[in-house]
This record gives structure tokens, C-alpha cells and sequence, in this order.
């Protein structure tokens, strides 16, 4: 089990336009080897494209977490009756990025968390805004986290977010893998992931790959 640890220095009373530190996070000291997060935030492309970019991100892989394994296809999850939700698996080295640090970049960047069953017009519980915990001080972190930007109304609105368990990933079919990258001139690609990928690079740009540009 992860040990949680209070991160020193959080101060919600910062400059206009910051985005807040999370208060606690996992220490990376009481974690071994490759970890794993699993996170929600509408159109896995687009999810997919910001995490990508992150130093310490060893991979991000698209799928469906939350139904069955009959039914964790595209086109089945789709409908919208399936209850599942696009998700990205994200491994990562904890000794060089925390959990916390990614949920920072999944609040901030990756998608609008006061959105209910939907992003933008990807609409359907499939585009659900959701945490799912491998364990309990990741659950802990996340729901540490929501209460803190709620407090702090970093949203005009309340966070929306689902966490819960994760209970099985269901990667998605080939074609999704680095879709945006492999696709930029998509409209929607150009629309919704890549000024998700230009306001990463603008905001985080110092936690970036050394050859993400």
C-alpha cells in the first residue's frame, strides 16, 4: 500500500490564473516500480494526446473501463448503454511524477471536470469525467484533490469527477492508439486535442518530454 503523504507549501492564495498544487499526494518513496493511473475525461484521443507529453510517462494506452468485457468495443460503447467510459491507462515512473501531478495536468488541461456525462458535444456517459483508483491512497488523493478545488472554486462550477474503483481495462481497438498524433489534420483532432496538447505545452512546459515540441 502507497503511502499518502501532505505536500509542504500548498497555498491556494495564488496569482491569478495558477493552478493549484494538489495538497497531498503519493510519496514516491513508499511506491516501487512502474505505477499505473486510469482516468477518464471524455474522447480517449484527445486524453491520450496531453498525458503522452508528460516526462515521467513511460505510456498511455486508450481503452474502457467501467462494463463488461462483452460489450468493450467502440462501436458497442458508443451507445452510450454499455456503462463504460473512455479511459487512458497512463504508466509512469513514479520517481520522476506522482499521481497527484498527473491529476494536476487532468484537472488543469485534459478535459472539463464540472461536465456531467459529457465533454463539449461528445455527449453520452461514455464521455464521463471519472478517477479509477487502483488502490486506496490513489482514491484517497483524488477525492482529497476534488475537495480541495471545489474549496478553492478554481470552477464556476462543482466537479463532477466519479472516482471509483478500477475494476478491469479493456484496451481499445488498434486505430485509437496515438490517434491524434497520427491524425492531426482531422478536424476534430484539430478542434479539440491539439489546443488540449498547445495549452499543455504553454502551461506545463517545464515537465515536459525532451523532445515533446
Amino acid at each position: 500500500m502507497a503511502f499518502v503523504c501532505d505536500i509542504p507549501g500548498a497555498n491556494l492564495a495564488i496569482e491569478r490564473g495558477a493552478f493549484p498544487n494538489p495538497e497531498r499526494d503519493i510519496d514516491p518513496a513508499s511506491v516501487a516500480g512502474e505505477q499505473l493511473a486510469v482516468l477518464a475525461g471524455g474522447c480517449f484521443w484527445c486524453v491520450e494526446a496531453v498525458f503522452k507529453e508528460l516526462d515521467g510517462v513511460r505510456s498511455v494506452t486508450s481503452g474502457y473501463s467501467g462494463g463488461t468485457a462483452e460489450t468493450a468495443d467502440y462501436k458497442t460503447v458508443c451507445t452510450g448503454t454499455t456503462d463504460h467510459a473512455e479511459v487512458v491507462a497512463i504508466r509512469f515512473d513514479p520517481a520522476r511524477t506522482s499521481f497527484g501531478q498527473l491529476l494536476k495536468v487532468y484537472f488543469a488541461v485534459a478535459h472539463d471536470p464540472t461536465q456531467k456525462d459529457r465533454q463539449g458535444e461528445d455527449r453520452g456517459r461514455q464521455y464521463r469525467s471519472a478517477v479509477f483508483y487502483t488502490d486506496e491512497a490513489q482514491k484517497e488523493v483524488a477525492e482529497a484533490y476534488i475537495r480541495q478545488l471545489d474549496a478553492a472554486h478554481v470552477y464556476n462550477a462543482p466537479v463532477v469527477t466519479e472516482v471509483v474503483p478500477l475494476e478491469a481495462f479493456h484496451e481499445a481497438e488498434a486505430y485509437h492508439h496515438n490517434y491524434a498524433e497520427l491524425h492531426p489534420e482531422q478536424s476534430y483532432i484539430a478542434a479539440v486535442a491539439l489546443p488540449k496538447v498547445a495549452k499543455l505545452r504553454k502551461q506545463f512546459g517545464d515537465r515536459l518530454k525532451g523532445d515533446a515540441s
